[in-house]
């Protein structure tokens, strides 16, 4: 039996609810993440970005705030889109319900 038909069966028969968790992040984690997901390291997305790794440190750890035109270079360098390093926790469902 698949993975997907068993948690099917077990929904079926109530014996579990899945879990609906979010994590806040940052918009400074989400620049570690994207960059770790691509397998940059802040030094190379320093190089690529053209920003000094000292500004990615400290975007990532929150000591400098990203902004609109770093989170576009960023988003350039990480091929994501801005809204992505700048509104991680954005609840797309529950804003387009208000």
């Amino acid at each position: 039996m698949t993975i997907g038909k068993r948690v099917k069966e077990a929904l079926a028969n109530g014996d579990f609810i899945p879990a609906k968790s979010r994590v806040k992040l940052s918009p400074g984690e989400s620049v570690r993440i994207m960059r770790e997901l691509q397998e940059y390291s802040q030094n190379e997305l320093a190089r690529i970005a053209g920003i000094p790794q000292s500004t990615i440190s400290g975007i990532e750890s929150g000591r400098i705030n990203l902004g609109v035109e770093r989170a576009k270079v960023l988003a350039r360098a990480l091929k994501v889109h801005p809204t992505v390093l700048l509104f991680p926790g954005w609840d797309t469902a529950k804003e387009s319900a208000a």
